[in-house]
């Protein structure tokens, strides 16, 4: 019997979010929920009201982002979990280096609304 657990991904490098996302597809995750995320280091500097209007044009308009993507989704089948955690880690590579992200798998006790992934078809 498989278990249900959500997997969740606060990605850094969001230009990586495509690539996660059909890796994830293609190990037959069912769906993906991304959200535009921050952490709470990065957010250091956003709130503070004594940095001139210049500095914080000067970043827009170089495209700097300090934005992360939080990925996540409900899974219920173990092997597709693993693929999927695997698939995340062949392209972001060790999560243990800086500026990677985190990845991690919390237990469902109790979901409605599930739906299972149609087989992936290339």
């Amino acid at each position: 019997m498989s278990n249900t657990s959500i997997l969740v991904l606060v990605l850094d490098n969001t230009d990586l979010e495509m690539d996660i996302l059909q890796a994830w597809e293609e190990a037959g995750v069912p769906g993906v929920t991304v959200l535009d995320s921050q952490g709470s280091k990065r957010s250091d500097d956003a709130g503070r009201d004594d940095l001139p209007l210049f500095v914080s044009l000067r970043s827009v308009l170089s495209g700097e982002e300090s934005q992360n993507r939080t990925l996540f989704s409900v899974i219920d089948d173990d092997a597709v979990l693993e693929k999927a955690i695997q698939a995340a880690q062949s392209i972001v590579g060790d999560f243990q280096n800086p500026h990677t992200g985190i990845l991690f798998v919390m237990p469902i006790s109790r979901a409605w609304g599930i739906v299972k992934a149609k087989p992936h078809v290339r």
